[in-house]
């Protein structure tokens, strides 16, 4: 899709949160990792949520800032932060941003683990962003049988079919799937796609770009790195491993 289409456009105001997306923060599903996007200066890196019931107790968790740089590209400021002590299958409202660019978004926290709790899981994959992308990404949203959650299985932004695997890719498909991922939880795993390896422009860390955009509690589940990890959800253990995670080595 044209960088000028309608699901690409950034939120109104000086420096708006965008490109919001949460995923699962523990082993439990108690805990949530907030991520956005500030563009024009740094910000707060503070989330405030509370429950649907409780909008006169809020609460604050406070997450930080990095930036990278790739090519000739330098990317806004990425927010990571974690709520934690989240009570099961309770719905919470959260904000992200300062003043009058506070955004408010809603999930809902998956329920206890146990061996029979049942839980709907949507599955994508190869997402990329064209008019196809936006179809997919429509249908998902649409199923009848509502997913709860969804399994990324890998190829998310394919910002490597650009020239110099234009990280303003990045930034277009994280606003573009905003609308779903802000409001419920992720599940990432990497795929050829987000190695952006590309020696020849200078760029020799794989997965840059993705591991500052995307995080995920890997040290939950005793991992040594982001590319492997396992979440508990329900009546599910996600087991999450990246083929491509030794790359380059």
């Amino acid at each position: 899709m044209p960088l000028h289409s309608d699901v690409f456009q950034p939120p109104s105001g000086y420096n708006a949160p965008q490109q919001v997306h949460i995923t699962l923060g523990d082993q439990e599903g108690s805990a949530m990792i907030v991520s956005w996007v500030t563009m024009d200066e740094p910000g707060s890196s503070e989330v405030v949520y509370w429950k649907e019931d409780e909008s006169s107790v809020k609460k604050y968790a406070h997450g930080k800032h990095k930036s990278y740089k790739f090519h000739d590209y330098t990317s806004g400021y990425i927010h990571h932060c974690t709520i934690r002590k989240l009570e099961h299958d309770t719905k919470y409202y959260y904000e992200v941003g300062i003043g009058h660019t506070v955004r408010r978004f809603v999930f809902t926290t998956p329920p206890p683990v146990g061996p029979d709790v049942p839980y709907t899981f949507g599955m994508i994959g190869d997402l990329g962003q064209t008019f196809d992308s936006n179809i997919t990404l429509t249908h998902y949203e649409k199923n009848p049988r509502k997913p709860q959650a969804l399994l990324f299985a890998g190829d998310l932004s394919y910002a490597d079919n650009y020239p110099n695997h234009d990280q303003h890719r990045w930034d277009t498909w994280g606003r573009f799937v905003e609308r779903s991922v802000a409001y419920q939880p992720w599940i990432w795993c990497a795929g050829n796609h987000e190695l952006d390896f590309v020696p020849e422009i200078g760029e020799t860390q794989p997965f840059k770009p993705y591991l500052h955009r995307f995080h995920v509690p890997f040290k939950a589940s005793g991992s040594t790195s982001p590319l492997w990890y396992s979440v508990r959800i329900a009546s599910a253990h996600i087991i999450v491993l990246s083929s491509y995670s030794a790359y380059g080595n």
